[in-house]
């Protein structure tokens, strides 16, 4: 199995920007979409950007576009999510997931692995 761990999250103001980080190690080589998810209390689990790490190719939820940007590192184990232009609403924690079980690397992807999550607040 692989095993995420994010960092990166902090408190900001509106505008503001944060870059989170998450590190996989162990079973890797099988994780080749891995997924940015945020969780806000009360409120539903959100999918806010994936990456199939061998060609690249990303996603993005219509809530972020154009201000979040999912990228990795040169040997693919740290995705990163640099979020900028940030808004009270984004205030949440922030997930990242890997081991795709089956279908497209997309925003409906599931997902097997994830971290701890780490938190975002935005006033």
């Amino acid at each position: 199995h692989v095993q995420l761990v994010e960092s990166g999250g902090g408190s900001v103001q509106a505008g503001g920007s944060l870059r989170l980080s998450c590190a996989a190690s162990g079973e890797t080589s099988t994780s080749s979409c891995i997924g940015w998810f945020r969780q806000a209390p009360g409120k539903e689990r959100e999918a806010v950007a994936v990456i199939f790490t061998v060609t690249g190719r990303t996603a993005h939820a219509d809530s972020v576009t154009a201000r979040f940007t999912i990228s990795q590192d040169d040997d693919k184990n740290t995705i990163f999510l640099q979020m900028n232009n940030l808004r009270p609403e984004d205030s949440a924690m922030y997930y990242c997931a890997a081991d795709h079980e089956s279908g497209p690397c997309n925003l409906a992807a599931e997902f097997a692995a994830w971290g701890q999550g780490t938190q975002v607040t935005v006033s």
